[in-house]
């Protein structure tokens, strides 16, 4: 679908930019507290995760919105799903999934489109770390203020740092005293013969993930693609009855509409049990909101008008839950406002700084 934003204006006069060197998973670098304007905080506080539908296209089309939207809310993390960028390696090689793909003309070019808006303000007080699929499919991506330098960033469920988890999916990093884990959920589909078990493992591994990852609290974000119960979509009756196709799975709780099935809620629940994990946006929200209480929403045109969905989220550990200042979704509304040319709005979470007796470690 099209989306009316002006695009960027290329500038003739700008100079080719700096592309990121390879980046050492937990390299630590010293930089003044000035850089990235830090204001003397000891770790990031601020926090948002966008499901950008193509990096690359909201940088041609909606970039100038989306960096007023930043500049204004100025986080000190950004955790991007859907980046759709390659990663390198030519054609039969192994590839590089930390690096974005320039060994053909066009390949260049976007990279070199996606860098210069990446090294534009605000975008310059940022380090990036990528986590890319070997196609234009997927991928997530990871911009930390250069004064919050992470003890260790690492790309799959098992904590492996030179190991990239299939399709870019996971960027893991650790701080002093947390860890944040960016993730794009692979989503559920409508048939049992892949996605379904896709689905059920990737639950299985997020779920052993939370259980034995327990010596540092947990700030867990990205597109999740579940709904975890009624609240959280516009039209419960309709997500619960979709189809495709008019097939029916065997199983009575896979029915519906991907992300809003009865097995994926009840797994995702156990996860947040069992994690000993708090939804940050709930946790503050009790009430239903149809007017900005949905990350997702459908094409405007069609059956899906008006059908929304929160499946993006700020999931952080319990002993966090009285440092949520606010964890807020900025877009609304059945046209897309604030979506900056996704499907997906930008959903923000900011934190109390921890007291001094804080045990939280």
């Amino acid at each position: 679908m099209k989306r009316f934003f002006k695009p960027i204006e290329k500038d003739g006069s700008a100079k080719k930019p700096a592309l990121s060197a390879k980046q050492e998973d937990g390299e630590k670098r010293e930089l003044s507290a000035s850089e990235g304007n830090c204001e003397n905080k000891k770790e990031p506080l601020k926090f948002i995760t966008w499901n950008a539908n193509s990096f690359l296209l909201r940088v041609k089309t909606n970039w100038p919105e989306f960096s007023k939207f930043i500049s204004s809310l100025d986080p000190d993390v950004i955790a991007i799903q859907e980046v759709r960028m390659p990663a390198a390696g030519s054609k039969g090689a192994p590839k590089n999934p930390g690096e974005l793909k320039d060994d053909t003309s066009s390949s260049r070019e976007e990279k070199q489109i996606l860098m210069r808006a990446l090294s534009s303000p605000p975008f310059g007080n940022y380090r990036i770390w990528w986590s890319l699929a070997d196609s234009k499919y997927a991928g997530t991506a990871l911009l930390v203020k250069k004064c919050y330098q992470p003890i260790k960033v690492s790309f799959s469920l098992d904590r492996t740092a030179s190991k990239h988890e299939p399709d870019g999916r996971v960027i893991l990093a650790e701080f002093e005293t947390f860890r944040l884990l960016n993730t794009y959920a692979p989503n559920n589909g409508w048939k049992e013969e892949n996605s379904f078990q896709r689905r059920r493992k990737w639950d299985k591994r997020m779920l052993e993930f939370v259980v034995q990852l327990s010596d540092k609290p947990l700030i867990w974000c990205g597109d999740l693609n579940v709904s975890h119960e009624e609240i959280d979509v516009s039209h419960p009756e309709f997500f619960s009855a979709a189809k495709q196709n008019g097939y029916i799975p065997p199983d009575k709780e896979d029915c519906g509409q991907p992300g809003f099935t009865l097995n994926e809620r009840k797994r995702f629940g156990a996860i947040l049990r069992e994690g000993k994990l708090i939804d940050a946006y709930r946790f503050l929200h009790k009430e239903k909101d149809m007017e900005c209480g949905f990350s997702w929403s459908g094409n405007p045109i069609g059956k899906y008008r008006g059908k929304r969905m929160r499946i993006d989220y700020f999931i952080v550990s319990e002993k966090f839950k009285d440092r949520i200042i606010l964890c807020e979704m900025h877009g609304k509304g059945i046209e897309l406002q604030g979506f900056y040319g996704s499907d997906h709005c930008p959903v923000s979470l900011e934190l109390s700084p921890a007291s001094c007796d804080s045990n939280e470690s």
